[in-house]
């Protein structure tokens, strides 16, 4: 029964990021109205935990879930609590983005891996998810300044 849960909260994590992402170039306002709608995930999340230890599943889905929890409780810190724009100047706020990126490839990582461990094919499914979210990620975000424009 954990699996495919995992699996399912994995493909709504990455579809959500990828809306996410593509809404962040064209429909902001939207995005600021509705974009809370992704911390929802937590309630599966903590669900997904209780239903690891109740079926006495390895640790691992625990941790990955406790990782996911962690990403999403930086995301309403940063975004909805501090309302900090990071994203914008991560390079000068290189503090508050390590954190946060490093919850974001764990979290990741975690749904390919575990998905991966039991099913081939549905661990493939979370990598092509993965990929085109760093596609969206990438193609939507404004390009940082590196350290050499800085200096200028």
């Amino acid at each position: 029964m954990l699996e495919p849960f995992f699996f399912g909260l994995g493909v709504a994590n990455s579809i959500l990021l990828i809306l996410v992402f593509l809404a962040r170039k064209s429909h902001v306002a939207a995005l600021r109205e509705y974009g809370w709608a992704y911390l929802l995930l937590a309630i599966p999340a903590l669900a997904g935990i209780l239903l690891a230890l109740q079926e006495e599943k390895s640790v691992r889905y625990s941790i990955f879930l406790a990782i996911f929890l962690a990403f999403l409780a930086l995301e309403l810190l940063y975004d909805f609590v501090l309302k900090v724009d990071f994203r914008q100047s991560w390079i000068r706020n290189w503090k508050l983005a390590a954190p946060y990126l490093a919850l974001y490839w764990a979290m990741n990582y975690g749904f390919v891996v575990m998905v991966w461990k039991t099913s081939l094919a549905g661990g493939l499914v979370m990598l092509g998810l993965f990929v085109v979210q760093i596609v969206a990620n990438v193609a939507t975000h404004p390009r940082a300044k590196g350290p050499a424009t800085l200096r200028q």
